[in-house]
């Protein structure tokens, strides 16, 4: 890019800045005998953004008009942002090639669901058929970590930091 065609786009840019800072909300142009209506805050709503950008380096732009009327000023801004920002245009579609990716990762999800749930259940049906003496030897395990944690949690909670 040569010097001249960033200094043109640069002067275009700042040009339609000013432009846009024209028509911003928080100008003069609207007082409490004059408020700003739906189609204003519609434009308000649109340029949110921009406004917001400028409103970092100047104290006179605001996003929102103060001095509006009420209901369908607020309807006009929301449409308008939600015009830009809200529309959907930005939701991604899926692909064919993504969908049938998708596809198989949830048949082979299905199928080591199942097989998991087939090894649990035997893994359970094995553990049943163990006699009791296991069984009392792992609760009295059980029990015993049990007593210690409540004794460490009693100590930790009694303890003065």
């Amino acid at each position: 890019m040569t010097g001249h065609s960033i200094l043109f786009k640069s002067l275009i840019l700042a040009a339609t800045l000013l432009l846009l800072a024209a028509c911003t909300a928080g100008n003069e142009q609207f007082t409490p005998d004059k408020p700003a209506g739906f189609f204003y805050g519609l434009w308000h709503g649109v340029i949110s953004i921009i406004t917001l950008l400028i409103q970092i380096f100047s104290d006179t732009v605001k996003v929102y008009e103060p001095h509006n009327t009420g209901g369908w000023y607020d309807f006009g801004f929301l449409s308008g942002v939600l015009m830009v920002w809200g529309s959907g245009s930005h939701y991604k579609t899926k692909s064919a090639a993504e969908k049938k990716r998708e596809q198989e990762w949830e048949e082979i999800s299905d199928k080591v669901e199942a097989r998991i749930m087939r090894k649990m259940k035997d893994w359970a049906e094995t553990e049943e058929s163990q006699n009791h003496a296991d069984r009392d030897e792992w609760n009295e395990i059980g029990d015993k970590v049990e007593k210690k944690l409540k004794r460490k949690l009693r100590e930790w909670a009694e303890k003065e930091d």
